[in-house]
């Protein structure tokens, strides 16, 4: 595995380890991942700075409790910008009624400049 891919790979797995991590560590895996003036757009949220994407964060599981988000597929970047799919699946049935792909900027350390989400699927009414 090439030094670039690792890069995109270990920013991704802290991307998710923010998405999945509880109430007390999510205001540190946020800033893990993020940095500090880092945004995150999807189709429901535009948001700038740790505590606004760990709101979002929080928003997500109050509206799927018991869900966690998965990488689906491989993680592929070049220069400063990577993209990857992810699915949004209960831990109880192993369903997954959310999908979507992202692609995120990185800084020279590798933490998130920006996110740019993409919805693939949503449940009716959610």
């Amino acid at each position: 595995m090439s030094a670039p891919t690792r890069r995109f790979e270990n920013a991704v797995a802290r991307y998710f380890e923010a998405w999945n991590a509880g109430p007390h560590a999510r205001a540190k895996a946020v800033a893990a991942a993020w940095t500090n003036d880092g945004g995150y757009t999807d189709p429901l949220a535009d948001v700038r700075g740790h505590e606004q994407i760990a709101a979002v964060i929080t928003a997500a599981h109050e509206q799927f409790p018991g869900f966690v988000f998965r990488l689906t597929g491989v993680v592929d970047g070049h220069h400063d910008t990577a993209r990857f799919s992810w699915e949004l699946v209960s831990e109880a049935d192993g369903s997954a009624p959310v999908a979507g792909s992202d692609v995120v900027t990185l800084d020279d350390e590798g933490r998130i400049r920006d996110v740019y989400g993409f919805l693939d699927r949503v449940p009716a009414g959610a």
